[in-house]
């Protein structure tokens, strides 16, 4: 039925109508594809590593595409769209892989990431949600209750074709100081990336903490102040709350003297366990939320696929034409070769012991989770991109729950034959196959749901769809080739989640991989039985709580997502403070805009996308100074190699940093109210 009304419909709003055919992929536009594609799944990696969250690089993408194919007579909007839409699938990818395989170095499982397998793992991962999106397409960008938020203000960004510079212009400007401070606190050292202050106070400690990265404060500013809000009630549960009476209950840790790091022990011990509660149960009610938009959306899209085999593609118009469904079913069952051999050769592994009749049954069931939960998950996070934007993509909890089902299905099939005790080789073994599952399907999901926010830009500006789901593959092609390479020098650089790969190294520049240790403590706990039931507990019962408060809350207008308040528990203090500046920051800079333009929704709205184009340059040029910085890191062996102020002067260092802080909110503000 949409198959039928949909095309009409295209053709009298797309930029560039279906009877006019213009140059979609050309040479020039694949170079630049490639690069940005590089580049921002670079930046991605290391959000990722550093903070558990990755931005959507689909405006930043089209706004750079914009000011280089400038330079040349013969660009147009399409070849625009089909660059932005190469460069955003490789940072969609990033994300499935950054929160889910660096779990594997965090169990021991890897020493190192093992480039054919990420590699592997990712180009098939993310090949498949381009190819489950298809039959998607057609169904969800009709439905006219999904407004694809995310999409439809790229495609936005792409018809804007009046001033084209000014979007660029804030991106470098936000690229230079974001790169510009984190050199200054990660290389040269001459600002602090964060203070705590804690005391002792009788049997317990008591304090708080700062951060002031300024990819954090850019992703802040992005996320908005709802999400902040939500974040920092988690951060007060956690550790304003819970870390002091925690410490209080236990009592203070041996061997650990000074009270920052007795608050760290605390959150990293026992409070953190609470946030992977409140998440788990956050994730798990976000799901069963999406049951019925999921089984119409899945329903729909067969029958849609069923009318345009009945119909034909003579009748279809340019802007409707996706790839052959004949060829993505063909693609699929070809793509099943080689994730069976990928799940053959962990599974085959000497250490897991497994007779030839069980490898084979582990081996096909992980090709079927793939295949089934692949799907419908790819489904909920597509619907999710026309529901709320891939912004709210609720990749986190979509992976948590898979891996949750992969792991219990194996401990079922495994626990009679295998010995699952904690530490043992098996036991992690056995946690590897489902964190390498979840990985394939995390990469599915993240993918689908980038897919249909760049379908529906496409059709916004008169694309053509199957040449975009093509630009979507070589996308994830390219982002499957650097990955893997990416992960494992900002690895060797700053260490992840506690695992150090070099010795005297940094603690204090290691990066959180939250994400990944979130899927590590899940995992272990499901195979070896042994987690804090107590601490997940606490955090489900504050999972509900929220959700009650978040149905009262929403009358006003204002929303208590439980996840982002787990993150806030789950995230260390200095990781989640400069996300609260960030979406503070965006509050009061939403409210001025109000105040001057008055009713002027136009001047409005390009003020507002300018405030989020220099957030998305602090981000991106902060994240790839990063990344930058792990090479001469890793080269020296140390991530001071490049300082210049003594650690004695960390005090002053802070204070210069809450200065610099202050500068750049300020400085934002200025800047996105200058007219």
């Amino acid at each position: 039925m949409h198959s039928v009304e949909q095309p009409s419909l295209v053709k009298d709003e797309a930029f560039i109508p279906a009877s006019q055919s213009l140059p979609e992929i050309t040479v020039k536009g694949v170079i630049l594809a490639i690069v940005l594609t590089v580049v921002l799944a670079a930046a991605n990696a290391y959000l990722g590593l550093k903070v558990g969250l990755t931005v959507s690089a689909s405006i930043p993408a089209a706004v750079i595409s914009m000011g280089v194919l400038r330079f040349f007579k013969n660009s147009n909007i399409l070849e625009n769209n089909i660059v932005q839409t190469a460069a955003s699938a490789g940072e969609a990818l990033t994300a499935g892989v950054a929160f889910t395989l660096p779990a594997l170095i965090v169990i021991h499982y890897w020493t190192h990431f093992d480039y054919f397998a990420s590699m592997s793992i990712a180009v098939t991962g993310g090949i498949l949600g381009v190819l489950f999106s298809v039959p998607l397409r057609r169904v969800l960008l009709a439905d006219k209750t999904l407004r694809f938020p995310e999409g439809t203000a790229i495609g936005k960004v792409l018809s804007a074709s009046s001033d084209k510079t000014m979007g660029l212009k804030e991106l470098i400007a936000g690229s230079s100081v974001g790169a510009v401070i984190s050199l200054c606190q990660t290389g040269l050292k001459v600002l602090a990336d964060s203070m705590q202050v804690w005391v002792s106070y009788g049997s317990t400690v008591v304090g708080a903490g700062l951060g002031f990265a300024p990819a954090m404060l850019g992703a802040g500013y992005i996320i908005g102040v709802g999400v902040a809000g939500s974040i920092f009630l988690g951060v007060v549960l956690g550790w304003l709350v819970g870390v002091p009476i925690i410490t209080h209950i236990y009592g203070l840790p041996a061997g650990v003297s000074a009270a920052s790091d007795v608050a760290n022990y605390i959150w990293k011990n026992h409070v953190r366990y609470i946030g992977i509660g409140t998440m788990i149960v956050g994730g798990l009610w976000a799901v069963s939320s999406l049951v019925r938009p999921m089984i119409k959306g899945i329903t729909a899209s067969f029958e849609s696929v069923s009318s345009m085999r009945m119909h034909g593609m003579a009748n279809i118009p340019r802007t409707e034409r996706d790839m052959k469904i004949t060829s993505v079913i063909w693609c699929i069952l070809v793509l099943l070769c080689p994730i069976y051999f990928i799940f053959h050769h962990f599974t085959s592994l000497p250490i897991l012991g497994l007779g030839l009749m069980l490898q084979q049954t582990v081996s096909w069931i992980s090709v079927l989770l793939v295949l089934i939960l692949g799907f419908i998950l790819a489904s909920i996070c597509a619907y999710f991109a026309g529901l709320v934007g891939s912004s709210a993509n609720p990749l986190s909890s979509m992976s948590l729950i898979s891996l949750i089902i992969g792991s219990f299905i194996l401990s079922l099939l495994l626990g009679s034959e295998i010995h699952l005790s904690s530490g043992s080789q098996q036991a992690i073994s056995a946690a590897g196959v489902a964190i390498i599952i979840t990985a394939v399907i995390a990469s599915i999901a993240s993918i689908s749901n980038d897919t249909m926010q760049d379908l529906k830009a496409g059709q916004m500006v008169g694309a053509t769809p199957w040449k975009q789901q093509v630009m979507l593959i070589l996308g994830v092609i390219v982002a499957a080739l650097v990955i893997p390479l990416i992960l494992q020098l900002l690895f060797d650089a700053y260490g992840l989640s506690g695992v150090m790969p070099h010795p005297n190294m940094d603690p204090s520049q290691m990066l959180a991989a939250p994400q990944a240790g979130l899927m590590a403590a899940v995992v272990q706990g499901i195979f070896t039985h042994d987690v804090q039931w107590g601490m997940m507990l606490t955090g489900a019962i504050i999972a509900v709580a929220a959700l009650i408060l978040d149905r009262y809350t929403r009358r006003i207008g204002w929303r208590v997502p439980v996840l982002a308040v787990g993150i806030g528990i789950y995230l260390p203090i200095d990781t989640t403070m400069p996300l609260v500046i960030g979406g503070v920051l965006s509050w009061f800079v939403d409210r001025a805009l109000k105040r001057k333009f008055n009713n002027d929704i136009d001047a409005n709205t390009r003020s507002h996308q300018k405030g989020l184009l220099l957030a998305s340059g602090l981000v991106a040029g902060s994240a790839v100074m990063g990344v930058v910085l792990a090479i001469p890191f890793v080269i020296a062996g140390s991530s001071n190699v490049l300082s210049i102020i003594s650690d004695k002067y960390e005090t002053w260092t802070g204070i210069a940093s809450i200065a610099v802080t202050l500068w750049l909110c300020v400085w934002m503000r200025h800047r996105v109210l200058k007219d």
